[in-house]
């Protein structure tokens, strides 16, 4: 039986993001790196969400390391995510709690016979999506911090992630805003 333990241990290696300046897509300001990621082939959904591929139902699941080499405390609570597709079209990042609602609603039946005893649960609703969520409050001098952002949209060419709110907690002084493309 620990044979079997040991072997499934070994083929699921723990999801584990890359330092913030090693992604094609970064950016520096005020001694703060961001990375960024969309996560669209099997391989990368997979290494990140199992068997669940928020992608194929619409959600577009983007990765963001966040590297404070700066000497003031960084509040990260106040962030605020934005894609940019071609056309200017504008989507604001879907609240991790909130994917497994974005599939939209079923339409009601009436049921003939007895009451279903089982609801059909959403498969977004998994712990992978909210657990590997972008959720730090604080960033120190020196750490880093990832996770995922969540839009209801795909990828498309041009894309840009704005972010900003990033403030020093020390100062309440905000950061300039980060545009990093996508594509």
């Amino acid at each position: 039986m620990s044979i079997a333990a040991a072997f499934a241990a070994d083929k699921e290696t723990p999801f584990r993001a890359a330092p913030a300046a090693s992604y094609p897509h970064h950016q520096t300001n005020d001694k703060v790196t961001i990375g960024v990621e969309p996560y669209l082939t099997e391989d990368k959904i997979k290494s990140a969400f199992g068997k669940v591929n928020p992608y194929a139902y619409g959600i577009l699941p983007v990765l963001v390391v966040i590297q404070n080499d700066g000497d003031q405390t960084i509040r990260l609570n106040k962030l605020k995510a934005e894609y940019v597709g071609s056309g200017s079209n504008r989507v604001e990042a879907t609240p991790a709690q909130d994917v497994r609602y974005s599939r939209g609603a079923n339409r009601p039946t009436i049921p003939v016979g007895p009451i279903p005893s089982r609801i059909k649960k959403s498969p977004l609703d998994v712990w992978e999506i909210e657990g590997r969520a972008l959720a730090a409050e604080v960033l120190p001098p020196g750490k880093s911090a990832s996770g995922f952002l969540y839009f209801q949209t795909g990828l498309q060419p041009g894309s840009v992630l704005y972010l900003n709110g990033l403030v020093e907690a020390g100062t309440g002084k905000e950061l300039l805003y980060f545009e990093i493309p996508l594509r």
